[in-house]
């Protein structure tokens, strides 16, 4: 059975028991701040379970792709060195929200694997939590008597609560689970040791395949718990691991869902035949999976950058690359490769992919460039460690050059160094620390003061409503008290889609509350404030800050004629991969792989500004069905989750028409102005437009022409100004070719001056000395003047450099072979006392510091330590 079919099979075997057939979530998330990713196939569901929304079907079932790289689910490490683990994997899963309980999950589950996967029956074990003095929960004896009608009593195992006990976070909704497990050993190996010894003890062929999570109670921030209103069924079965079971396989690994990219990357290693080295076998498992990682998420809306979740998916990326160099030859960018056929492999079940294979794998590819450019440069830096790599060094390549600690190790190995591994991990830990510190974050339970509801967002027409506050809680980040408040409606628009969350106040007859934030947290729209009202009984009336508002709403609009006017001029290639929203800026990021040409930027410009001109009114259309609008060519944007309804924006439906849930003008006419302050990269393939719009497009042009007005007027004003500023840089330019000379007439007269001050001493040609330079290029060009005269040559010059102090050491090429004095440790020495830092090469190093004064202290240093 091969992998596609066995995918299938789970999702017709629950469709024939009711349950609706849902889409996967998209792999990054962007309104829970719990988590940067998709990490089990419960998050989308979070709200139903926390009550914070109505699910329109009581039974769902998915195949949802998930990555566990950061946080409490992190298997990064692990990926590759053994057979088992993943970044990126795809968890089948059935629901039941208040609907079905312990009896049909268990059954149901016992009948897909043995009737429908016919997994054998005597290889299967099955684990019911065992109960937990400390929660004062007994044993689910429940799940331990459904269990007996289908499997033997001497295959049901009892589990610990850190086993059998699934928990959503410190709080939240929990329950007792129950797992499935299958042995995959030989008979032999069977008879030697029975499976149920080996059951979550790490073994690689007694694997958990499924775990059926019984979700009834509530974990309160205090650590007690409380029974849920209704009682809800949450499953999870690894995908690759029940394709390794129904396959036969001791590895998932071994299976159709790898094999395809694992024989494509040994076939381009001088095909290398995989199961011949560990260490290569681990670098092509590495490889495979973590394509399947990057790929989707870059596909999903997350690119390459330096924090966040951008952080975690280049660290994976450049983690496969490295092991590619390493161990395959890849010496070239060749993860890239592996995209097309990733996206053909998954087309019909995760079509985001193969919709944008060349834009991700052009983004792959060009991140693939950089980190092998940063890899040669981590190399060249390593070259100038002295024979031993101090933990500070090793922390500096993998915190500023992406080196793991075990390519530094291995790069060690290979020239015979030392690398101090309890230093790197101090460092490691200091900087987990710091980041502990800022993420800490302490979060009170909810204080339900009314019928707890989903709050009604009434701000799209009015700015103004009656509110009640419904309930509260406390959080407390970085010592900072703040509260979060939940009304039954409310006017302010939390942070989503881009734009950002409305400010304003909630007032009642005796006091008044700012809002500093509206938030979202997965369906539960948040108010921020920074103290609580006296009275929560008190009629209030919430206030939205009216001129932000609209600010906002106009550079809102103004990105989706932008959006428009980009695609008409560029190409429907053009797709959103960003944006922000606010009171004073646009900023809207895409999908295209040239910088746009000042023509392009200004017929764009000039399209916006018509269509603001053509004073457009505003197609609101609320609960239209998903597949209804895509028929109306609505956009929709990769990486983010829709429901069955959305709302279409409409500015002309032969111009632009959005899915977008944001506020917006009521015609184009309002937004006044449109103006685009620059354009820039933000990754490969992915352009920045930062725009202006109104008030902020007026004070920008305003600002233009006032300094347009102070040029002309330093210029004396002249007719033609450009031909006269021309004027001026060539002036300039000529003035300093002539200082050029003037400055290499007098190097060359100071390096006749300092050869004739060298002295020899030991067999070497000593010049130590005290000189004015104009810039550093000319102190550079000297030493390697004199090191051209003098093969045998000591120099150390302390330089005054535009008035700030300057050391440079220079060895000659016969003195540097003979390793008795290395340039770039003895500037670092001398760099102390001018209060600075510096170094370079073996043979020649430079260092800057503050104390000009500290010059002469630097020649009485070389002095001693020569």
């Amino acid at each position: 059975m091969d992998c596609a079919t066995v995918r299938q099979k789970f999702l017709d075997f629950f469709e024939s028991k009711g349950h609706k057939i849902v889409p996967s979530a998209p792999l990054v998330l962007k309104n829970d701040p719990t988590l940067l990713f998709t990490n089990s196939g419960m998050v989308q569901f979070k709200d139903y379970f926390l009550g914070n929304a109505q699910s329109s079907y009581n039974r769902v079932a998915d195949t949802q792709k998930c990555l566990r790289v950061s946080g409490k689910h992190n298997d990064l490490e692990d990926v590759g060195l053994d057979t088992y683990h993943h970044t990126m994997f795809e968890m089948l899963g059935n629901w039941s929200f208040g609907d079905y309980f312990k009896k049909d999950a268990i059954a149901w589950a016992w009948e897909l694997l043995t009737e429908v996967y016919h997994l054998p029956k005597d290889r299967l074990y099955v684990t019911v939590f065992g109960g937990d003095k400390a929660d004062h929960l007994p044993v689910d004896t429940d799940a331990e008597n459904l269990w007996m009608q289908h499997i033997g009593a001497d295959r049901i195992l009892y589990g610990i609560k850190k086993d059998n006990f699934w928990e959503m976070g410190e709080q939240g909704p929990c329950g007792p689970c129950s797992e499935i497990h299958i042995d995959l050993r030989s008979d032999d190996e069977v008879k030697k040791k029975p499976g149920k010894e080996l059951v979550n003890n790490d073994h690689p062929q007694v694997v958990e395949i499924w775990n059926l999570v019984f979700m009834e109670f509530n974990r309160k921030a205090d650590g007690s718990l409380e029974k849920l209103p209704a009682q809800h069924v949450d499953t999870g079965m690894g995908f690759e691991r029940l394709c390794m079971a129904i396959q036969k396989k001791t590895s998932n690994y071994d299976t159709d869902v790898f094999r395809p990219m694992m024989d494509f990357i040994c076939l381009h290693s001088n095909q290398y035949k995989y199961g011949t080295e560990a260490k290569k076998d681990i670098a092509v498992r590495v490889m495979a999976d973590h394509i399947r990682a990057v790929a989707f998420a870059i596909a999903d809306g997350q690119l390459p950058s330096n924090t966040g979740a951008g952080y975690v998916i280049r660290r994976i990326l450049r983690r496969a690359v490295r092991y590619g160099f390493s161990y395959l030859g890849f010496k070239e960018p060749f993860m890239h490769r592996l995209v097309p056929l990733l996206a053909l492999q998954l087309k019909d079940v995760f079509p985001e992919l193969h919709k944008q294979e060349e834009y991700v794998t052009r983004v792959v590819h060009e991140e693939e460039i950089s980190f092998l450019r940063t890899l040669d440069r981590g190399l060249r830096l390593i070259e100038n460690f002295n024979k031993a790599i101090s933990g500070i060094q090793a922390f500096e390549l993998y915190d500023t050059f992406g080196f793991p600690f075990d390519l530094t190790s291995l790069i060690a190995r290979e020239n015979g160094w030392s690398v101090d591994e309890n230093g790197f991990k101090e460092e490691m830990a200091k900087q987990k620390l710091r980041s502990k510190a800022d993420a800490t974050k302490e979060t009170g339970d909810w204080m339900v003061i009314d019928t707890d509801q989903k709050t009604e967002f009434t701000g799209y027409e009015n700015l103004e409503s009656e509110i009640r506050i419904v309930k509260y809680r406390m959080i407390k980040q970085k010592n900072k008290e703040l509260f979060q408040l939940v009304f039954d409606q409310t006017p302010f628009y939390a942070e989503s889609g881009g734009q950002v969350g409305d400010t304003g106040v909630i007032e009642s007859v005796n006091e008044k509350i700012y809002i500093t934030d509206t938030k979202k947290e997965n369906e539960l729209i948040v108010h921020v404030a920074e103290r609580l009202p006296e009275s929560f009984s008190a009629a209030f009336i919430a206030k939205v800050d009216k001129r932000k508002r609209e600010l906002t709403m106009d550079n809102h609009s103004a990105t989706h004629l932008l959006h428009a006017a980009l695609r008409q001029v560029l190409g429907t290639h053009v797709e959103q991969k960003g944006s922000l929203v606010n009171e004073k800026i646009l900023r809207f990021d895409f999908s295209h792989f040239a910088a746009l040409t000042h023509e392009e930027m200004a017929k764009v410009e000039t399209i916006v500004n018509e269509k603001i001109r053509e004073n457009i009114l505003l197609n609101e259309q609320h609960n239209v069905p998903i597949d209804q609008a895509k028929k109306m060519g609505a956009m929709a944007l990769f990486g983010e989750k829709y429901g069955e309804f959305v709302r279409v924006i409409t500015f002309d439906p032969k111009f632009s028409v959005e899915l977008c849930g944001g506020t917006h003008v009521s015609a184009t006419g309002k937004i006044g102005l449109f103006k685009i302050v620059s354009e820039s990269s933000v990754a490969a393939g992915v352009r920045r437009i930062e725009a202006v719009t109104a008030e902020g497009a007026q004070q920008f042009v305003n600002g233009s022409l006032a300094l347009l007005h102070e040029i002309k007027t330093l210029l004396k004003n002249p007719k033609d100004t450009v031909a006269s500023l021309q004027n001026l840089i060539e002036e300039k330019h000529q003035l300093e070719k002539k200082l050029e000379m003037v400055y290499q007439q007098q190097a060359h007269s100071l390096k006749e001056y300092l050869a004739t001050k060298a002295t020899k001493a030991n067999g070497r040609t000593l010049i130590l000395e005290k000189i004015s330079v104009p810039n550093a290029e000319v102190l550079k060009n000297l030493a390697y003047a004199l090191r051209n005269q003098f093969d045998d040559l000591l120099l150390v010059l302390a330089a005054e450099v535009e008035g700030k102090p300057q050391v440079a050491v220079m060895i000659g090429e016969k003195l540097a072979a003979a390793n008795q004095f290395h340039a770039g440790n003895m500037v670092k020495e001398l760099a102390k006392e001018i209060e600075g830092g510096g170094g370079g090469q073996p043979f020649f190093a430079t260092a800057g510091g503050k104390n000009l004064n500290g010059l002469d202290a630097v020649l009485a240093r070389v002095k001693s330590m020569i």
